[in-house]
């Protein structure tokens, strides 16, 4: 499963990414806008939008992109380790159900 994790805090991109691999994901993390933000998002399964940490403008883009390739998304308002094991943890039980 592909996820693209948009917002959070700089310092965490490891963490973010490290506990994704834990749960065998491909993760992209963006936790500012750039200017081509929409083509490096790419085809994602699930869009995780870390709603405390990020911009109006950047939220917009990513629902639009994530609605183009019929992604999920998830909005979260923490942006803590915790958080993002929670999401995963209940994404992955739902596609092994499916």
């Amino acid at each position: 499963m592909s996820v693209v994790i948009i917002g959070g805090h700089d310092r965490m991109v490891h963490q973010y990414k490290k506990i994704c691999k834990e749960y065998k994901c491909k993760a992209k993390v963006f936790t500012q806008m750039s200017g081509n933000l929409k083509e490096k998002i790419g085809n994602p399964d699930l869009v995780v939008l870390f709603t405390n940490t990020v911009s109006h403008k950047m939220v917009r883009c990513a629902l639009t992109e994530a609605e183009k390739v019929q992604a999920n998304v998830i909005r979260c308002h923490t942006s803590s380790s915790n958080a993002l094991t929670e999401i995963l943890m209940k994404k992955c039980n739902e596609t092994k159900e499916n």
